[in-house]
């Protein structure tokens, strides 16, 4: 029983994981946190960018849920590992196929991987903080819906929307 509680924790904070850095992006990094994030939403040289100090962060959060769970909080570690898995999926999908900063096939496959990839770039037809749409990173919503939410965004900000979406 306790095999499957502890599962049940891992998988439980890799979705809230998902849910609080979705409200992390929206509200935080398009608000005031812009000034690391903003490095995302342009053209950076060199492997990392500002933005990767968010990273930093997270990882400080699981490692400190590593160390208190082994000093017997032990729910508290199996949070952590749900935590790292999350960011593995973040860095593995988000990073290696979006971005492509990690080498990764050419091509999402799979209706699911396109979709993701479709409103990431969605996401990215917004320069500014303002604007953007789909701030899931491993959930996305249907595109349609996206592109409609973008196309209003853009002309009530008096903005032509611009996007490449070929794939």
């Amino acid at each position: 029983m306790t095999v499957l509680i502890n599962i049940a924790i891992v998988i439980g904070a890799v979705i809230g994981m998902e849910v609080f850095a979705w409200a992390i992006h929206k509200y935080v990094m398009h608000g005031i946190g812009w000034g690391w994030h903003e490095s995302h939403h342009t053209e950076t040289d060199g492997i990392f960018e500002k933005n990767d100090l968010y990273a930093v962060v997270f990882s400080c959060i699981a490692a400190a849920c590593f160390i208190v769970g082994s000093m017997g909080q032990s729910w508290l570690w199996y949070v952590g590992l749900g935590l790292t898995l999350y960011g593995v999926l973040y860095g593995v999908v988000h990073d290696g196929l979006v971005h492509r900063r990690l080498p990764f096939p050419r091509k999402a496959r799979g209706r699911y991987m396109k979709r993701l990839v479709q409103a990431h770039r969605l996401h990215h037809a917004a320069h500014t903080k303002e604007g953007c749409v789909s701030f899931g990173f491993i959930w996305a919503q249907d595109v349609r819906k996206l592109k409609a939410e973008l196309k209003e965004n853009m002309s009530r900000a008096g903005k032509s929307l611009q996007t490449d979406l070929a794939e």
